[in-house]
């Protein structure tokens, strides 16, 4: 069972308040709380303390908590909570969905009013999930006091298998008194109890047995998709996530509104992220900025730090400045991600002394995330590559040394570095270790269209002349 994908491969102790850029759309509001993608990433991170790729102070820093309280809060949040003694727990939780399968048949739409209306604290609330639990005491050594015992983990599994055979009344009486509509919130409240609870497949089988209900709208059908996406994200898996948005992208090909639309390529771009294919994902994730709504998937400036890191491999400077340095939705969020905001001025600005000390601070960020911690190295890897390119472009020969004093390092690391860069075709250069000189070998690019431009001449001039020969005949 892998959490966070690593071997594939921030605590807020107040939840911030969204963007106005980034408020949820109609369809993104009606998305299913569950799998929560924030308690993914305190998970990953916990992983990765306990893993020791990211340190006690780094983890601080980022989480705003300490290491062994952020693990408390998430065992008590996927256990069962703390506010309330267990048995209450269960209670409470039993009442909730029989009042609920006594609403089954009813009006549809003022049943998801009176959920929506319930769905305020569910930030908070416990998942009650003894195989997560299991999983997460197993991997992050959790011994605390306060852990559930076996029993209480059976008497938690015990008691989902009763809520989902309530569940599953309010199907057969659905179907038996009700309409279509009231079939699909039914069988949907089973895909979404079992995404809370259960395992990724049980939830991922409970999703199939919606999107194979008779008469599903296409807007429906792609919100089965994203739901499922996201369960197989959070559990990292992400080959069959990229499956499913393969078969989302298929489905929204024959309708779909705009929101939905939005939302799949915001789904899309971070799935290319995980699977490395970060030149599409920066196009998606541009494009993206102005109508993201997914917030059920993260938070704006976390999408804003994705559209910023992956950005910058592939953006020109003009396109930088206009989209990411000076774009408003970007600026609206500076205050949130101040690191990767400074990594793109620096860089813009051509300060490269700056710059590095910046990808330094890059470097917890990245493995704190559970997106980009797979690709921490490639993406810190070709961070570099960029400045070294962008300076040496400047220049026909430059000294090492003089080189060396832009960036801030010694001259033998700055050596090693342009070295492994040029051995491995990533940078256009050589260097004069005799001379201490660095000598750029840009191809000349006018020259080459040139050149280009009259092979192609002459290639068409052959073909007309033969043309012509034939028609004389």
């Amino acid at each position: 069972m892998d959490i966070d994908g690593a071997d594939k491969q921030e605590e807020k102790p107040v939840k911030k308040a969204k963007v106005a850029a980034a408020q949820a759309s109609a369809s993104a509001e009606s998305a299913a709380p569950y799998p929560d993608m924030a308690l993914a990433q305190d998970i990953h991170r916990l992983t990765m303390i306990h893993a020791g790729k990211l340190s006690v102070d780094d983890a601080t820093s980022i989480t705003g908590t300490k290491p062994e309280d952020l693990l408390e809060r998430v065992m008590l949040r996927v256990g069962a909570g703390s506010s309330k003694p267990f048995d209450d727990v269960i209670k409470e939780n039993e009442e909730k969905y029989k009042a609920i399968e006594k609403e089954e048949g009813k009006d549809v739409s003022k049943v998801e009013a009176k959920e929506k209306e319930e769905q305020v604290d569910d930030s908070e609330e416990p998942l009650l999930n003894p195989e997560l639990y299991r999983h997460l005491q197993s991997t992050l050594a959790y011994n605390s006091s306060s852990a559930l015992s076996e029993d209480q983990l059976k008497t938690l599994a015990a008691h989902n298998e009763s809520i989902l055979a309530i569940l599953a009344e309010g199907v057969t009486k659905a179907k038996e008194e009700a309409g279509d509509m009231e079939v699909l919130h039914a069988t949907m409240e089973i895909a979404r109890y079992q995404a809370k609870t259960g395992t990724k497949e049980s939830a991922l089988a409970a999703y199939e047995n919606v999107l194979a209900l008779p008469k599903l709208s296409v807007g429906k059908k792609l919100d089965g998709h994203l739901e499922m996406a996201r369960v197989c994200s959070f559990w990292g898996d992400w080959r069959q996530m990229k499956d499913v948005l393969e078969k989302a992208q298929k489905i929204i090909a024959s309708g779909g509104d705009w929101d939905r639309r939005n939302r799949l390529k915001a789904y899309q771009s971070l799935s290319n992220i995980l699977v490395r294919e970060f030149e599409p994902a920066s196009k998606l994730l541009l494009g993206g900025i102005a109508t993201f709504s997914c917030t059920e998937l993260c938070e704006y400036p976390e999408y804003i730090m994705y559209a910023i890191i992956t950005n910058l491999l592939f953006l020109k400077r003009t396109e930088l400045k206009k989209n990411i340095i000076d774009g408003s939705e970007v600026l609206q969020v500076a205050k949130e991600i101040p690191v990767v905001l400074k990594l793109a001025n620096t860089l813009y600005e051509c300060d490269y002394k700056a710059y590095l000390h910046t990808i330094v601070d890059l470097q917890p960020h990245l493995v704190a995330n559970r997106y980009l911690q797979p690709h921490s190295g490639y993406i810190l890897r070709e961070l570099h590559v960029l400045a070294f390119q962008q300076f040496l472009d400047s220049y026909q020969s430059v000294t090492l040394d003089s080189m060396a004093a832009s960036f801030g390092v010694g001259t033998e690391f700055l050596d090693m570095q342009l070295s492994r860069f040029i051995a491995a075709g990533r940078l256009t250069a050589k260097i004069d270790k005799y001379g201490g000189v660095v000598e750029t070998n840009r191809p000349d690019w006018k020259n080459a269209r040139y050149q280009e431009m009259i092979q192609k001449g002459d290639l068409l001039l052959n073909r007309i002349q033969k043309l012509g020969r034939v028609v004389d005949l």
